[in-house]
């Protein structure tokens, strides 16, 4: 079913056409994602239908019985209004339908034949079905802890910083479920496990949405269909990303056009991404069908679960070979990190961290928001002082860029900070000479931005400024904060290309799973726990799988370690169980906290195989063994346990 219809739709501001005849159609159920370069007319698609822009012609048509909800870039709510509050006040609606809901059930008890009453609850149930709110507070809560605004729960919502508060108002939006939903770049301000929850709510409550992102596995992972918005039309491409790059590619062959440099980029996005995720997916799709078969069978052997659980860690964890350690020795050291240690206020940011950063490296440094990676740029920028442990730094020069654009004054023309000292030329870091029109066309800017004033650009078009002076720059390493927010995905494409043949080393953040995957050679992974900074070496998609993995293991071994300490706490009545020996009696009163021991144990074990100087100290190959003979004992032990228990409540039934 239709829900927005625009036929032949025609926008143009001064002599800039936004849209030529455009036509667009929004069904139930769908999930559009609207791609394209910025100012393209992806914004100006969202406004034509929110009404904040009109048409110069055209026809809309919009179902007036729906209701259309669009996140704002900047969120305003009233003042002195808590961030619980701030969510709830969006879910007046539903409160209301859940409490009339609740007074008509208990009238039609009595009432049970009156037709009006039992019209009006079969709305309301629907109504309420469509918004998932029959357990409203739950979701609330579960929205507040996924998005990390528990701890912010009563704060007043006004004094969040901007990206808080587009999570808030996220919150709201996603609770309150309209009947279709706009985001704009929902993706910014969310670290990698927001995006995850957001992937599965989106999904999962079969929301009607047409968003706009530039996060490549975002839209690979949620849209039905992608619209590509390019020269005032609006092209169809079934699918999410990955499909979208199979068609666009043989879209553009058929064409048969002078395309030869845009080919070339999407021939290797298109070959990147069927090498990269075809073979992550198999990889992933296999130890999902090992992890859910062990799954099924936890539960008669849990000993089985810390197995799995070791073996996930393990695999998370990697090691540089003899041979790479040599390739390695022989590059030139730019940063030395031994055992630093840095707080921020009482906070725990980094212990103990030890790491070399040579020549050549390119290091994506990941994890959850608040967890100190912008701390890390800021010590490699020799910018914060550690608190403990030792820093050293090369002989060499280090290029950053941050969302603050530093390099860039807004009085200044593109013209000034391209060319300070007059003329028209470029020196790129490889040494040649280059036209600086010439030069900025790659990064997507006309000719007549040239003489444009840094001030009036969008923040987009500001990151696409420093990105390409950045690149001007002779430097040894790349510091990076961020850089693919505000930029499209044309633009990243370049970023990634002038990235991938930079020959110093890169050093950067980012919560972009797809282009963490494609640029990275390893992870500095920030836990936020304890100031834990892990080292891979893995793909980063396939560093999440695993992490995922662990945190369902964990939820499974707590859930178990209940049902275990409900079996300790439990009296069983000895004069009940007859027909148990006494060597068996004892050992069912005994096994319980003999097990709890062997948890302890295990843990402690766990505990020295990740921390080199207990290890090293015993013997790796010692340790390790110790493991396996206490998780065999915990095996076994468990399995007696569990026959006892279930000759105990067959001597109960009986």
């Amino acid at each position: 079913m239709a829900l927005i219809d625009l036929q032949n739709i025609s926008k143009q501001y001064d002599t800039k056409v936004i849209l030529k005849e455009a036509n667009f159609t929004l069904n139930q159920g769908q999930r559009i994602a609207v791609i394209g370069q910025n100012g393209q007319g992806k914004s100006t698609l969202f406004k034509i239908i929110t009404g904040q822009t009109e048409i110069d012609s055209g026809v809309i048509s919009i179902d007036k019985s729906i209701k259309i909800e669009m996140l704002d870039q900047q969120p305003k709510f009233s003042p002195n209004l808590s961030v619980r509050d701030a969510i709830e006040n969006q879910l007046t609606q539903i409160k209301e339908a859940k409490t009339e809901y609740e007074e008509i059930t208990i009238k039609v008890v009595n009432d049970y034949e009156n037709e009006e009453l039992l019209q009006r609850q079969s709305e309301l149930a629907t109504f309420i079905d469509f918004h998932d709110a029959w357990d409203l507070d739950n979701m609330i809560e579960r929205v507040l802890k996924e998005f990390k605004l528990k701890e912010y729960e009563f704060k007043d919502v006004n004094l969040l910083s901007g990206g808080e508060q587009r999570r808030v108002s996220l919150a709201g939006l996603l609770l309150k479920k309209p009947d279709v939903l706009l985001l704009d770049e929902p993706t910014n301000h969310l670290d990698v496990y927001m995006v995850e929850f957001l992937e599965a709510l989106l999904k999962k409550s079969n929301f009607t949405l047409l968003f706009i992102s530039h996060d490549r596995y975002f839209i690979d992972n949620l849209a039905t269909l992608v619209i590509e918005v390019e020269d005032g039309n609006l092209r169809k491409f079934g699918g999410g990303y990955s499909s979208y790059l199979e068609q666009k590619q043989q879209l553009l062959e058929n064409m048969q056009k002078d395309h030869q440099n845009l080919i070339r980029l999407f021939k290797r996005e298109a070959h990147w991404m069927q090498r990269g995720v075809t073979a992550r997916r198999k990889r992933n799709e296999r130890r999902k069908s090992e992890y859910l078969d062990i799954k099924k069978r936890v539960k008669s052997n849990p000993g089985q679960l810390k197995k799995m659980s070791v073996e996930l860690q393990r695999e998370q964890k990697s090691f540089n070979t003899d041979e790479n350690s040599k390739i390695q020795n022989r590059k030139k050291m730019l940063f030395e990190l031994e055992d630093i240690t840095i707080s921020l206020g009482d906070k725990l940011l980094i212990k103990d961290f030890s790491a070399r950063i040579l020549q050549k490296d390119t290091i994506a440094i990941v994890g959850p928001n608040g967890t100190g990676k912008s701390t890390m740029l800021k010590i490699f920028m020799e910018r914060l002082k550690i608190d403990q442990g030792k820093f050293k730094k090369g002989e060499f020069k280090v290029g950053y860029f941050d969302q603050q654009r530093e390099l860039l004054s807004d009085d200044s023309t593109i013209m000034d900070i391209f060319c300070p000292m007059g003329g028209d030329s470029v020196e790129l870091q490889d040494g040649r000479t280059q036209h600086v029109y010439g030069y900025l066309k790659n990064f997507l800017f006309p000719r007549e931005y040239l003489d444009k004033k840094i001030g009036l650009l969008s923040g987009g078009e500001k990151n696409r400024v420093a990105l390409a002076l950045l690149f001007t720059q002779k430097i040894d390493c790349l510091v990076l904060d961020e850089p693919t927010n505000d930029l499209d995905i044309p633009t990243i494409n370049i970023l990634e290309e002038y990235l991938q043949n930079f020959q110093g080393a890169l050093i950067f953040v980012s919560h972009d799973r797809y282009f963490v995957d494609k640029i990275a050679k390893k992870l500095f992974v920030f836990k936020g726990e304890d100031g834990q900074v892990m080292e891979s070496f893995q793909p980063y998609t396939e560093y999440l799988e695993i992490d995922k993995e662990l945190r369902e293991l964990s939820e499974l071994e707590k859930e178990m370690s209940s049902q275990i300490k409900v079996v300790q706490k439990t009296e069983v009545s000895t004069k009940k169980i007859t027909k148990l020996s006494y060597k068996d009696q004892r050992a069912y009163d005994n096994l319980p906290k003999e097990l709890e021991e062997l948890e302890e144990k295990i843990e402690e074990i766990n505990k020295c195989l990740e921390n080199p100087s207990c290890y090293e100290q015993k013997g790796i190959v010692a340790v390790s063994k110790e493991l396996e003979e206490t998780e065999s004992i915990y095996e076994t032990k468990v399995e007696h346990f569990l026959e006892l228990e279930e000759l105990v409540e067959s001597f109960n039934i009986n």
